[in-house]
């Protein structure tokens, strides 16, 4: 089963969109556990004056997650498939809080400009093609000290967390989501995973995008050793100097 890319990937999703969050919801701590990354940004006065960016927001859930955290923020939730912005876009939201349709490579043609105080970024960069060049264009989004969190399916490298990983996916996720007509796509998710970095070797690709103080941080659950928050900031004027 190969992995999905840019526009295939995105008509996944968008076929996917209709049962994506009762699949979202069977997962235990999911909600909980976007809240405990997004809450990492340590984003101070409820938000008050702070502008956000929501990297791949899908059907909402990490927007949810962020203004939980930040319930006086402006928040900007993008995402490459309509079909999850049409789901996102459907539930009450407060002012302050717009949807932009784009791939994540594709931000300044879609007329989402800084700066932003913040970036939060969840189960994004194992699905584009060059997470480097989207780590790159984010940085050069943010104000000076400006902060990221990147909640990600990212394992330790242990070979018990992949066991589980594939464990979970292969007895429960794929056969439900053969049911619903989703199979490929979750294939997909469950292969990403596989393939992409392990929590150690993204600090270190956040570390050459230019980012400081980058610290990785468990999630507790059955997610230990499977997925991570990583926060981060880019330097300020004088740390440049």
């Amino acid at each position: 089963m190969s992995l999905l890319h840019n526009a295939d990937l995105s008509v996944a999703f968008d076929r996917a969109a209709r049962s994506y969050d009762r699949m979202v919801a069977a997962n235990p701590g999911y909600h909980r556990q976007l809240r405990r990354s997004a809450r990492r940004l340590g984003l101070p006065d409820g938000g008050l004056g702070v502008r956000l960016l929501d990297l791949g927001c899908g059907t909402g859930a990490s927007t949810a997650a962020l203004l939980s955290a930040a319930p006086c923020a402006e928040v900007t939730a993008v995402d490459a498939s309509a079909g999850m912005l049409e789901r996102a876009r459907r539930k009450p939201w407060p002012r302050g809080v717009s949807f932009v349709h784009s791939p994540a490579e594709g931000l300044a043609e879609a007329g989402v400009t800084g700066p932003f105080d913040a970036v939060f970024a969840a189960y994004l960069f194992r699905n584009v093609s060059d997470p480097d060049e989207v780590l790159a264009r984010v940085r050069g989004l943010l104000a000076p000290g400006g902060r990221i969190a990147v909640h990600e399916y990212t394992l330790s490298g242990r070979p018990v967390h992949r066991a589980v990983w594939t464990a979970v996916c292969r007895g429960l996720v794929l056969p439900v989501a053969r049911r619903s007509g989703d199979g490929e796509l979750y294939g997909h998710l469950w292969r990403s995973v596989v393939e992409f970095d392990t929590a150690e070797e993204f600090a270190r690709r956040m570390e050459r995008a230019g980012f400081v103080h980058v610290r990785v941080l468990p999630l507790p659950g059955w997610h230990t050793g499977i997925t991570h928050t990583f926060v981060a900031r880019v330097p300020t004027a004088e740390e440049r100097a």
